[in-house]
């Protein structure tokens, strides 16, 4: 079931899905300035945005697209990797990259294994809510892995290119929505993500209990 049809046929599931969406892609976030701050760059605790509080996170337009077609963001935690003291910075780059991916991966991990768990009755709110929080967040995760700029893949993949190949990265970045969006609408990205999907999903299995 999609969210709009969740909406007309149960508002109250939909409210409910809808807050926990909001708050997977604020978790995104925050995870990315937490696991920053470990390393060595507070620029996000500076900021006040190592915090739960909606308003210091959403995005207009990415919420609303949250709501409306299941996919969405909040507004980037700013790093300054240089802050990262120099031996640490390639795996700072990795972890603080890789982060936000980790965090939508867990509440996925957990949403499945309530469903599995409550073993709830197909069609009921209980199983809609699950099912599409664990199925979006597996969504998230996938699309953000995606090695383009300047999607969280791009990040980790320079945690491990040379330099030069870095250089080539970061100035394809300022045009990398618009490189994202096109591939996106020509259906090049659609077995990417179901690639990066397939393998979160087998992921997660090796966790749940039988």
């Amino acid at each position: 079931m999609g969210l709009i049809k969740l909406l007309m046929s149960n508002p109250v599931a939909f409210f409910m899905l809808a807050v926990l969406l909001l708050y997977s892609v604020i978790l995104h976030e925050v995870a990315h300035g937490w696991v920053a701050s470990k390393m060595g760059d507070d620029t996000a605790r500076w900021l006040g945005r190592l915090t739960l509080n909606p308003l210091k996170h959403l995005d207009p337009i990415g919420s609303l697209m949250l709501l409306v077609v299941g996919f969405g963001w909040a507004r980037p935690v700013p790093v300054n990797i240089e802050n990262i003291p120099a031996p640490e910075r390639r795996k700072g780059l990795i972890l603080v990259s890789a982060a936000g991916v980790t965090a939508n991966i867990i509440i996925a991990f957990f949403a499945l294994l309530l469903w599995r768990l409550l073993d709830p009755p197909p069609g009921g709110m209980v199983y809609n809510v699950l099912y599409l929080l664990s199925y979006i967040n597996i969504l998230l995760a996938a699309f953000n892995l995606i090695p383009i700029p300047p999607l969280d893949g791009s990040k980790i993949l320079m945690g491990f290119t040379p330099e030069r190949f870095n250089r080539v990265l970061s100035q394809v970045e300022p045009f990398g929505f618009f490189i994202v969006l096109g591939l996106l609408l020509t259906g090049v990205l659609h077995p990417v993500i179901r690639m990066f999907q397939y393998g979160i999903i087998r992921l997660i299995s090796l966790f749940l209990p039988v």
